[in-house]
């Protein structure tokens, strides 16, 4: 039987959704794991619950073991924010490979790659601020990670919030196109997810030339209700199909020329944040800010958008007034 076929009316009329948790929902959950730990006083579980979105029951869980054993290994009486911390790179980026040794080529090649990624994340402001950035190998095959952190919930994203996304994703191979003039494999998932982003924003959110029409394959058909398929059915032509490739090259190619003059009109900042993992292997957001900041104090403009780059919306009032002065002496 289909599933269409079990959840026919008269069959199960009312379906109940469990949804993620939201942040407060996040706060409740570890508040029920954390009950045999000991914390420090600078714990605050409202800010271990914003910088874990999307995180369900088990992965808060496994959260707490986590913060636990390595504050344990650190011979800590009190779990602290620092293990906190240390715990959600764990769980979401996997465990540090410290002993997977990349020669000086390829360690030189995974910092620019992530200095790129985070660079452009900081310079556009539709984009989640940069928590993170390491060059220390963490999971299966990351050889390096630029950790960005969603400053609260999200239940809907904007077209310039995915085209942000679709830049940031882009950053590490033009970058490394930049400056070695020859990419590597190292961005096979941010090509995947890139593309990925496009399409839907085609084929799902109207989000193109080709209009506010969805595209995708559907089984909504009376036919196959009444027969109990499950086939696909197209819902476009090949020519369309021709059109919507067309059109996801288009928005990664806008998307590869914005940052490629994002990487060359900020050039010193992402030499000075590459020289930066090259000595300490991981910097966090406040030192990337200060090594963006005396490198490129003035911010500049994007082509085709109307914000300043160094900015988002939080930091606008001091670029603005940068820029105000700037006018003045130039006056």
């Amino acid at each position: 039987m289909t599933t269409s076929g079990v959840l026919r009316p008269g069959r199960f009329d009312r379906q109940v959704l469990v949804d993620r948790p939201d942040i407060r929902g996040r706060e409740a959950i570890l508040k029920v794991h954390v009950k045999n730990v000991k914390l420090d006083e600078s714990v605050d579980l409202r800010q271990v619950a914003s910088i874990t979105p999307g995180f369900v029951g088990a992965d808060l869980a496994n959260l707490v073991n986590e913060a636990a054993l390595l504050a344990a290994r650190k011979g800590r009486a009190a779990v602290g924010m620092a293990e906190f911390n240390e715990g959600v790179e764990r769980v979401t980026a996997g465990l540090e490979k410290k002993q997977r040794v990349m020669s000086d080529d390829e360690k030189h090649r995974v910092a620019y790659h992530e200095s790129g990624h985070a660079l452009v994340a900081s310079s556009l402001p539709n984009t989640d601020p940069v928590h993170k950035v390491s060059i220390i190998p963490r999971g299966m095959a990351a050889l390096g990670y630029t950790l960005q952190r969603p400053e609260g919930d999200r239940f809907l994203m904007t077209k310039a919030e995915l085209e942000s996304r679709i830049q940031v994703l882009l950053a590490g191979t033009i970058t490394e196109e930049l400056v070695f003039r020859d990419i590597s494999t190292g961005a096979q998932n941010d090509l995947e997810r890139a593309t990925d982003i496009a399409r839907s924003m085609i084929m799902d959110f109207g989000m193109s030339r080709l209009g506010r029409v969805s595209y995708r394959e559907s089984t909504r058909s009376p036919f196959l209700a009444v027969t109990g398929g499950d086939e696909r059915l197209r819902t476009h032509s090949e020519k369309t199909a021709r059109e919507i490739d067309e059109e996801v090259r288009r928005l990664i190619d806008e998307a590869i020329e914005k940052v490629r003059h994002i990487l060359e009109t900020r050039r010193p900042a992402l030499d000075a944040i590459t020289q930066r993992l090259m000595d300490v292997e991981s910097i966090d957001c406040d030192e990337l800010r200060r090594i963006i900041e005396e490198c490129d104090p003035v911010p500049r403009i994007v082509p085709g958008t109307a914000e300043s780059l160094p900015t988002r919306a939080a930091d606008r009032p001091a670029a603005e007034s940068r820029e105000a002065r700037s006018a003045e002496l130039n006056g």
